[in-house]
């Protein structure tokens, strides 16, 4: 959750660190601080103040930020306070070494108590802080380097940690290390940078090594060394960041989630570029071509996913349903380890996360792997662990995701699960050929149809100006749409704070109609073809108890539309694919009511991006 930046090499440290953090500050935003190593003196001068990036910045402008190697830190809490004595870096007993840290120690209690046993004393609530001091006992009761007493102390370790260790006694290292929190080390001229993703690297570097899980690297200005934590040593496999500096800048857009909004043409566009030949009606996925033969025989589907991500399982379910005849079962990663699930070794499991880092989904892919299930990634970070540890799977290619509430990712994620369904439909006889073609051809088309959507922002902000001020709404949608009502009222909550709740329509009569008043805004969306009359039934139940009805409606609907108090219309399309259209408005409209209301957009209260923590 925590962001991890480090430089070393021949420029200054500060402004590459500085800049890092803002570009990683999406990954939690209570805290921030820095480390550099100070030759001239031999001394680590290192610097933290509870607040964002911008505080600790304008906390430095008298310091002493000068050296060619740090590291810094934006932070996420788990556990302690977000205050300044719990902000990282944190220091040793006597301030010879520096670490900063993304994860949890879950052994880290045992560890402490143990420690002040020994004579430590520990300023913070942090795990962190027990680390430090353990590579510090380590290293002068055995009289070892600094690499050997950090190789030897997460040995002792339980639980997730990227880490990044400073010596003043060996100013000319970077120790880096990780288990299930993400790492990426960008490889320059005579100079290395770290970072927990590439976003600060790419403005310097375009190749990147991500380390993988128990491995730890040993940085100098001109090498780089990977081994094990069992010391054995490693080839480093360098990799190409795919994506360019113009996506990380907000674009004159004045927020980055505004921006993703409407990027969403181009980022399906990107989805689909080279998959899909419409005239064949085939399509071309390469990530899953050596498993085609199994598709014939899959008998069952699981969907592991968290968040907006699990949404767009939940409409793939529906899909896949449909158009394959496969039983689909998506799962709260969070919760499908601890309920002993039945995993036959014929299932297929599906991981669905757009950092490709989600502790959660990974820890239940681990889980689906050893009891013999085929495991697919639909995953946006090439090279992240998702896709690392899968079988197959499709990259959503949908370019950086900055703003913390996912926008761009959840119609990416939806569109390469729409070609997977029609892949695995193609294969089983499911769907007639010509059907196929006619799903292709209107899928193509997509990215215009968002275009139209766009259009009427103007007028979804005036709907947005009415309801600014409301302290519950309701979503309400009935097949394929119901994840869209479920999605719209997280996208509400995520960055207004105000309650909302998603619900199936039907549903909404079996206890939350007791609700609706004067002063409750229902939003409906009412596109689907098969159960249209049923939908105007359910917006005829809240007009009856006078809510406010604010109907998202195929183009040309005139039923509705005397009926709701505000209609926002959208193009007609094919209904396994409406929900890339209907969640348009709805992210429109959350964030413009959360601007309204002065929050922060980018970056919510209580939130972060990439959620590395169980």
């Amino acid at each position: 959750m925590c962001g991890i930046v480090g430089y070393i090499g021949k420029r200054e440290a500060y402004p590459v660190l500085i800049k890092g953090l803002q570009r990683l500050e999406y990954r939690g935003y209570d805290s921030a601080g820095v480390a550099l190593i100070d030759k001239k003196n031999s001394n680590i001068n290192a610097y933290k103040i509870a607040g964002k990036v911008a505080d600790l910045n304008d906390y430095l402008k008298d310091k002493n930020t000068g050296g060619h190697i740090g590291m810094g830190h934006t932070r996420w809490a788990t556990h302690g306070e977000p205050n300044n004595k719990n902000a990282h870096p944190h220091l040793s007993e006597h301030g010879d070494l520096a670490i900063i840290h993304n994860g949890i120690i879950e052994n880290h209690y045992v560890l402490r108590k143990e420690l002040i046993t020994r004579g430590y004393h520990f300023t913070s609530d942090t795990d962190t802080e027990v680390l430090v001091h353990l590579i510090d006992d380590i290293q002068k009761k055995l009289k070892i380097s600094l690499e050997e007493a950090v190789r030897l102390a997460l040995h002792e370790v339980v639980g997730a940690y990227a880490i990044v260790i400073l010596s003043k006694k060996e100013p000319n290292i970077i120790i880096a290390a990780r288990k299930g929190s993400p790492l990426v080390i960008g490889l320059g001229e005579d100079e290395y940078f770290l970072a927990s993703d590439a976003t600060p690297i790419v403005e310097y570097t375009r190749n990147v090594v991500y380390l993988r899980d128990n491995e730890m690297a040993v940085v100098k200005q001109n090498s780089l060394i990977l081994k094990t934590i069992e010391n054995e040593i490693q080839v480093p496999y360098i990799q190409e960041l795919e994506f360019n500096l113009e996506a990380l800048e907000k674009g004159g857009y004045e927020h980055f989630m505004l921006k993703e909004i409407f990027e969403q043409p181009d980022s399906i566009n990107d989805c689909l570029r080279g998959r899909i030949r419409v005239m064949e009606g085939e399509v071309q996925l390469g990530g899953l071509t050596r498993f085609e033969g199994q598709f014939d025989s899959l008998k069952r589907i699981i969907i592991v996913a968290c968040g907006t991500s699990w949404h767009a399982g939940l409409v793939a379910e529906y899909i896949i349903e449909d158009l394959a005849r496969i039983p689909v079962e998506v799962e709260y990663a969070s919760e499908f380890r601890y309920r002993n699930p039945v995993v036959f070794p014929d299932d297929l499991v599906i991981a669905i996360s757009q950092s490709g880092e989600t502790a959660d989904t990974l820890a239940a892919l681990t889980l689906a792997k050893e009891k013999g299930a085929t495991i697919f990634g639909v995953c946006n970070v090439v090279g992240a662990s998702i896709p690392r540890m899968t079988d197959g799977g499709i990259y959503t290619h949908a370019g950086p995701e900055i703003g913390v509430a996912s926008t761009k990712a959840f119609t990416a994620q939806v569109t390469a699960l729409v070609m997977m369904a029609l892949k695995i439909a193609s294969k089983k006889g499911t769907v007639p050929e010509y059907r196929i073609r006619e799903i292709l051809d209107e899928l193509v088309n997509i990215p215009d149809k968002i275009k139209t959507v766009l259009e009427k922002n103007e007028a979804i902000r005036h709907i947005a100006e009415i309801y600014k001020d409301a302290t519950n709404c309701l979503y309400l949608g009935r097949g394929v749409q119901f994840p869209v009502a479920l999605e719209g009222a997280l996208k509400l909550k995520e960055i207004s704070y105000i309650h909302a709740e998603g619900y199936p329509a039907a549903e909404m009569k079996h206890g939350p109609i007791a609700l609706i008043d004067e002063y409750m805004p229902v939003f409906v969306i009412a596109t689907n073809k098969s159960n249209y009359e049923k939908v105007v039934s359910n917006i005829q139940e809240v007009k009856a108890r006078k809510g406010k009805i604010i109907a998202i409606v195929t183009e040309g609907d005139t039923d509705i539309l005397h009926l709701a108090d505000h209609i926002i219309e959208i193009p007609e399309t094919e209904e396994v694919l409406a929900p890339l259209l209907s969640v348009i408005p709805l992210q429109l409209l959350a964030y413009h009511i959360a601007v309204m209301r002065g929050c922060n957009v980018d970056q919510p209260r209580n939130l972060a991006k990439s959620v590395t923590v169980e």
